[in-house]
């Protein structure tokens, strides 16, 4: 019988290839003929651009070209696309390919030259002269709430969009609650950091009139979509290839890029090749960066913990322009619930404009920030109540009963109702309760302060929507050779597509997993696409590819049935023979049944010989092609479904914290994660365990520092923290529950960003409950965890919380500068670090 490849940890067949080196990234693309090209950026964060000249560029020897935005012609004169209207976006503001007359940001585009190669391009670059009337930057959400200066000076208040959602009377059950508190939490400014950067290759060809792009991206339809329109060329006239991509993260799901068009531009004007790669600075001030928001909590509970009501209000910080709409905050928003649904919810979010970068989803895209806050809120209501802190969880967590659970008017980033699919809460909480071992704890903890060691435990929950819409597609075919050939729109960026897609045909098909070939984000093999974001390639293009194959299944049976005289459901694949049923001698090969599947005129090889007219056994009656069908033995389906689907998880870890140098160090790491069946374990937990890697990065180290003029002051990997190996933890500990969905022909759910979502609230927990005074903004670092120690007075303790397994301890102690030491009080309006 055929070996099965769904659930099993086939290892991926893309490493072989990478870990030799012989990946094929956009930068690898051209020859000696290419032309290179390099982009003047703005140095100030707001300025009126009143002259440029580039004269002093055309002196360097080897210069092509150098452009402004007079150059522009036609729409792309126009300024770049909203990506995603919506009806609350009232004042959406976009940039131009090249500044037109004002910046809004330090890296802003304002010129493009196009040179030989690199190094004359950047020496250009740097001749040409740009006279700028600076003006004072808005930066952070306190400057931009403030509106004192306006990014826009057509925009009210810096006010992008107002957006307000609710079920239920959340005001009405936080007035009648018997406790309530006022809470305020804060996550800083990040962003992805792919190792590879963007990067762009065009060629146009005059004699057919065909532009071909490759470009680092999550969406190759979507950029040529982009590139159509904005050049004024037929979808038909525009190929674009991703080939291999170095990370992406979400800041590549952002397009177009104004270089995605103008790399393009510039080859049909030049008519040469042209590209450009992005350099690590370019990436930090022209890139984006998501996560910098406030959110402000009220909540209403009972005796036991259980939340009534929920009042929510946020800052979203969304840079100088918003191309890709509300996504971000949208999700946060919805996201923030997590596994718990109180009486009534009310969240607003007020999306604001800086002069900073652009703000589009980051890895966990919105969900972060929204379970930061309503997971630190869970901790507050147990430290409140005395009680233990995944006690109150469990007293709130939805039933397996409960599902689907409908959320009233609340509309999800697919712009269709809020609506949970399948879960088990309580089991994810009982198996993280066993992985990390919160019920000893106390007895841990006890003999860590014996040795003068500060530890503390913290928990985060989560619950993610994933795989939304509108679609995805999928091409199979049955080569003569018997092997098999998978084509999606979808692009990859190292989840191991071409494996696990892989798998689930080899399965479906009854072949074996090493004849499965899979190409992803070619434009030539599959023209109609969404992207990859949001944990949707297993859900999406996984589910495509099973109903292709599927399709391709049914066709194979009807082609063998004739060919074996037998009915099509008495047939099996089995380890690629087609045969019947209790009589596998009775079979034949599936490159027979594709050569059968395509009737021949001419005969190219032994095995085609059997496909001509005169090879026998045709039923004169019926046509060579029956009606309904074409040649071949290949199919394309499409998998569109009416909602997302929601994976969840949970996280648990152990810190220390150095009570001489308050370095952080995680001893442990525990997460549960359900995303339905698992197509590839291996696959999942290496997902999980990047995301946890990237979510200690956010919690601890990672932060984009601006000065009040707007200029990012550590724009380069000297300056900008990421955790090195050293930094992890020796083993992430990892379990699965799986709780299929009923959306999808396979029951999965995504995974991607897993890992991601609930670090900080986790590690925050974990930090608080070793330091007893209270973390309410993340990033935090050693230098400023220790200056919340000498701002503090009696803090530092390291006897708890009292929100832990051993909710006896003493309270948590509010010790922040202008007050008494005090046991933290409900009536506090706001929490700050």
């Amino acid at each position: 019988m055929s070996t099965r490849n769904f659930g099993e940890p086939v290892k991926r067949v893309e490493d072989p290839r990478l870990v030799r080196g012989h990946g094929r990234y956009v930068d690898d693309i051209g020859d000696e003929n290419t032309l290179h090209a390099a982009f003047v950026r703005s140095p100030h964060a707001r300025a009126t651009i009143t002259d440029i000249d580039p004269e002093p560029a055309y002196d360097v020897d080897g210069v092509i070209a150098v452009y402004t935005y007079e150059d522009l012609d036609g729409a792309l004169a126009e300024p770049m696309p909203l990506l995603i209207p919506h009806p609350d976006l009232t004042h959406p503001r976009h940039p131009y390919p090249l500044a037109k007359d004002r910046v809004n940001h330090v890296g802003e585009a304002v010129a493009m030259i196009v040179a030989r190669d690199r190094y004359v391009a950047e020496d250009a670059a740097a001749a040409v002269r740009v006279t700028y009337e600076a003006a004072p930057a808005v930066v952070g959400l306190d400057r931009a709430v403030e509106a004192a200066e306006l990014v826009h000076e057509d925009v009210p208040g810096n006010t992008a969009a107002v957006s307000t959602q609710s079920y239920g009377d959340a005001a009405g059950q936080i007035e009648d609650a018997p406790h309530r508190l006022s809470l305020t939490w804060d996550i800083e400014r990040s962003a992805a950091m792919p190792i590879e950067g963007k990067g762009v290759h065009a060629r146009w060809d005059a004699g057919d009139d065909k532009l071909t792009v490759w470009t680092s991206t999550q969406t190759s339809t979507g950029v040529r979509g982009a590139v159509s329109a904005k050049l004024g060329l037929d979808t038909s006239q525009v190929d674009v290839i991703t080939p291999d991509v170095g990370g992406g993260f979400g800041v590549k799901i952002m397009h177009p890029w104004p270089e995605e068009l103008l790399i393009p531009w510039a080859s049909m004007r030049l008519g040469r090749a042209v590209k450009w790669t992005e350099d690590r600075r370019e990436h930090f001030v022209s890139s984006a960066h998501e996560r910098a928001q406030r959110l402000h909590v009220q909540v209403g509970f009972d005796d036991d913990g259980r939340v009534l009501g929920l009042e929510v209000d946020i800052l979203h910080d969304n840079g100088a322009y918003i191309p890709y709409g509300l996504i971000v905050p949208i999700n946060s928003s919805t996201q923030l619930l997590g596994p718990y649904k109180p009486a009534g919810y009310r969240v607003t979010f007020t999306s604001l404009y800086t002069n900073t970068v652009i703000v589009t989803p980051y890895r966990g895209a919105g969900r972060p920030q929204g379970v930061f806050a309503m997971e630190r809120t869970m901790d507050r209501i147990a430290q409140y109540l005395g009680k233990d802190r995944m006690a109150v969880r469990e007293a709130n967590f939805l039933q397996p009963e409960d599902f689907p659970v409908e959320f009233g008017n609340l509309m999800f980033q697919d712009g269709r109702p809020l609506r949970y699919d399948s879960g088990n809460y309580p089991e994810l909480a009982r198996k993280l309760r066993d992985l990390v071992g919160w019920d000893d704890f106390a007895e841990y903890r006890a003999k860590a302060a014996e040795q003068g060691r500060r530890v503390g435990i913290g928990v985060g929950f989560y619950v993610e929507g994933t795989g939304p819409g509108p679609y995805e597609g999928a091409h199979v075919e049955i080569l003569t050779s018997g092997k098999v050939k998978v084509a999606t729109g979808l692009t990859s960026q190292g989840q191991g597509h071409q494996t696990v897609f892989a798998q689930i045909v080899a399965d479906e098909l009854g072949v074996a997993f090493a004849d499965v070939a899979v190409t992803t984000g070619d434009t030539r093999r599959f023209a109609y696409s969404v992207g990859t974001f949001a944990s949707r390639g297993a859900v999406m293009s996984g589910s495509a590819v099973a109903l292709a194959a599927r399709k391709v299944r049914t066709r194979i049976t009807q082609v063998a049935a004739d060919a074996l005289e037998a009915d099509p459901g008495d047939l099996e694949i089995v380890d690629g023979q087609v045969r019947v049923k209790g009589d596998p001698a009775t079979a034949m090969a599936l490159g027979t049944v594709a050569v059968l599947a395509n009737p021949l005129r001419y005969a190219f090889d032994e095995a085609s010989k059997a496909a001509t007219q005169f090879a026998g056994g045709a039923d004169f009656d019926k046509p060579p092609v029956a009606p309904g069908q074409a040649p071949g033995l290949d199919e394309t389906d499409y998998y569109s479904p009416t909602h997302s689907t929601f994976a969840a998880g949970a996280h648990a870890v152990i810190v220390e914290t150095d009570p001489e140098t308050a370095e952080i160090t995680i001893l442990k790491y525990a997460v549960v994660h359900d995303c339905g069946p698992m197509i590839n374990p291996r696959i999942v937990e290496g997902q999980i365990h990047g995301g946890v890697a990237q979510g200690i990065g956010g919690a601890l180290y990672e932060v984009m520092s601006y000065d009040e003029a707007g200029q990012l002051t550590n724009a380069s990997y000297m300056d900008f923290l990421m955790p090195y190996v050293s930094e992890l933890p020796t083993r992430i500990e990892v379990d699965h529950l799986e709780t299929p969905s009923p959306l999808n022909p396979l029951g999965v759910k995504g995974a991607g960003e897993a890992g991601v979502i609930p670090t900080s609230a986790a590690i925050a927990a974990a930090i608080e409950d070793a330091e007893s005074f209270p973390i309410t903004r993340m990033p935090i670092s050693p230098s400023e965890l220790y200056e919340l120690r000498t701002r503090g007075s009696g803090a530092g303790t390291g006897t708890g919380s009292g929100t832990g397994p051993d909710a006896d301890q003493q309270p948590l102690i509010n010790t922040m500068p202008g007050t008494t030491a005090r046991p933290w009080s409900a009536t506090s309006e706001k929490e700050t670090a």
